[in-house]
């Protein structure tokens, strides 16, 4: 393996790990219910929710698997629910319109650098 290589196997695996303890504060905080503080989307769902679209767009990018229904099966199915709740699946930005932004401006910084 290349040092980049290794670099990228190190954070990933942090990022997992960071993971499954959020899978273990959800199953201690949602006490078997959807959301961390029960039924209904509360606070932390929302501080929370607000990075999934950001997170599939690192998956697809990096062409990894973050929250799958393997490693973090709880915390999969509540970004299910997050998602496809009525007060906020017509407000998420769509992951192909964020793709779109990031990979414009990582053109336009390479630019600025020639």
């Amino acid at each position: 393996m290349s040092q980049g290589e290794e670099v990228k196997k190190a954070a990933l695996e942090d990022g997992i790990h960071g993971l499954v303890l959020l899978e273990e504060a959800f199953t201690k905080c949602s006490k078997g219910k959807k959301f961390f503080g029960g039924d209904k989307i509360g606070y932390l769902d929302i501080a929370l929710g607000c990075f999934l679209v950001w997170v599939r767009v690192i998956e697809i990018m990096a062409n990894v698997s973050l929250i799958d229904e393997y490693t973090t099966p709880q915390l999969f199915k509540w970004a299910q629910d997050f998602c496809a709740d009525d007060a906020v699946k017509d407000v998420l930005p769509e992951t192909d319109k964020l793709m779109e932004f990031v990979q414009f401006n990582y053109v336009a910084k390479l630019k600025s650098r020639l």
